[in-house]
């Protein structure tokens, strides 16, 4: 039986990043991985979605480009060429972390994992071959999965998740979304673009109800303006087919919609199922593995980090779990315990427009009693965005009116994605106005809209 100092189960941002820390840290590690090496992630999910919704970024300005002055004959997708050219980037991605793993002399080994005991994990390969190996610690990087919708299941063939929707056919002529999370929205965006009529489904009151209010409000408005439908405090009943079509049918207003394809994006769910948890006695909340500050469970040698561990659901974090979750199996005491309250993790939508946020919302911040002080800044006055002819947007920033303390940054426009990490950076110092107000922006800049938004906090904004 081969022995490691640490096996790690998956290979997505938090399983491959962990490895190389530990190999850095010159800990004997291993990693089980099933599949692809990357993950959801690299594989189906953050890179190849990207990569479509950059094709739609550079259509629309072809269709549009009379604005800037370039006449344009017609222009057309091909969607084969649109999806090769997505499955590619994220082989060449896999492909580098292979070669990441070479140079750290990473072992793995491709293999469904299953946990014997909280030292033994049972390997089994896709030939049927099964082998042991034990390790001393054992990181649980299994990452989660689309949830589906019962509802749907008599009708799959008309049903899509996140990962069909990558690899089309063909483009529906009409596509339902069911959830206007950023699953939901960005793949809304792609397939508006590209020509399907578009119908996003939302329970809630609003689209991207875990956004600021202002955010969300302004995004369905441009949204709508694209073309795109949204029936908010949809609740679907059951569903039917239509002819050549799936009908769904609203609940709480009695109207049924039909459509070519249905995309549930109503979330995701652990991938905790098959892997031995059982047998370890690993406590279990709500489906997901509960872990301390460092990734450690109840039981001491065993860790989890990433989607499995519960949201948010976001490949920087899981990388950022991982390396300090290696670092403290390295005995490495020097990671600040009050970083935990502290940490504010970015979140980032690649809609048209983008949409960034990091701490808390305004409503947030009055709901737990917070006196402070609000800045926004429109785009339409930021010189980059209208050369851009990408002025649709602003800048919102919260500070704690007695301390000066950022508390929290919603941004919507052109690569918000980008400028979010200013305001990461300066949480992460605690920064405060002040340190804000002393910073030189490059000018012309979106990011001057950063300043902007801060001064105008303090009613000392000036190009507004």
């Amino acid at each position: 039986m081969e022995n490691y100092d640490l096996a790690i189960i998956g290979s997505g941002p938090g399983g491959y990043v962990a490895a190389i820390r530990a190999a850095q840290l010159n800990i004997n590690v291993v990693v089980i991985e099933k599949a692809d090496l990357g993950g959801v992630c690299l594989n189906w999910g953050c890179i190849p979605t990207k990569s479509l919704l950059r094709t739609t970024e550079i259509y629309d300005f072809i269709k549009d480009s009379s604005k800037f002055g370039i006449e344009s004959k017609s222009v057309k997708i091909s969607i084969d060429k649109v999806v090769k050219r997505s499955r590619d980037i994220a082989k060449k991605l896999s492909e580098g972390i292979h070669y990441l793993f070479k140079k750290n002399n990473i072992k793995l080994i491709k293999a469904n994992a299953f946990l014997e005991n909280k030292n033994t994990i049972k390997l089994t390969s896709s030939s049927g071959e099964i082998n042991t190996i034990f390790a001393k610690n054992i990181i649980i990087a299994t990452g989660a999965g689309p949830k589906n919708l019962e509802l749907l299941n008599n009708n799959k063939n008309f049903t899509w998740n996140y990962l069909n929707a990558m690899v089309p056919d063909n483009i529906p002529d009409k596509l339902g979304i069911i959830g206007s999370g950023a699953i939901g929205i960005e793949f809304a965006c792609f397939y508006n673009s590209i020509g399907s009529k578009v119908v996003v489904f939302e329970a809630k009151s609003r689209i991207l109800p875990n956004e600021d209010k202002e955010v969300s409000s302004a995004l369905e408005t441009l949204l709508k303006a694209k073309g795109i439908k949204f029936q908010k405090n949809a609740k679907i009943k059951n569903s039917e087919k239509d002819g050549k079509d799936i009908k769904i049918f609203d609940e709480n207003t009695n109207e049924g919609f039909a459509f070519s394809k249905i995309l549930v994006a109503v979330g995701i769910k652990a991938n905790i199922e098959g892997i031995g948890i059982n047998n370890t006695k690993v406590n279990i909340t709500n489906g997901h593995i509960d872990t301390n500050f460092y990734g450690q469970t109840n039981v001491d040698n065993i860790f989890a980090i990433g989607d499995v561990t519960g949201g948010p659901w976001l490949a920087h974090k899981a990388s950022h779990e991982g390396i300090r979750c290696v670092e403290f199996i390295a005995g490495i005491k020097n990671i600040e315990k009050s970083r935990e309250i502290k940490e504010n993790i970015p979140s980032c939508i690649y809609s048209s427009p983008q949409v960034a946020s990091i701490g808390i919302t305004e409503e947030q911040a009055i709901k737990e009693g917070k006196s402070i002080k609000v800045g926004k800044f429109p785009l339409a006055a930021n010189g980059k965005a209208l050369t851009l002819s990408e002025s649709d947007g602003f800048v919102k920033t919260i500070f704690d009116k007695n301390t000066g303390e950022i508390l929290g940054a919603h941004l919507i426009g052109p690569e918000v994605t980008e400028l979010i990490n200013s305001f990461a950076v300066a949480m992460k110092l605690e920064a405060t106005e002040e340190e804000f107000f002393e910073t030189v922006f490059p000018h012309p800049t979106l990011s001057e809209s950063i300043l902007e938004s801060s001064l105008d906090a303090f009613k000392r904004a000036i190009h507004i």
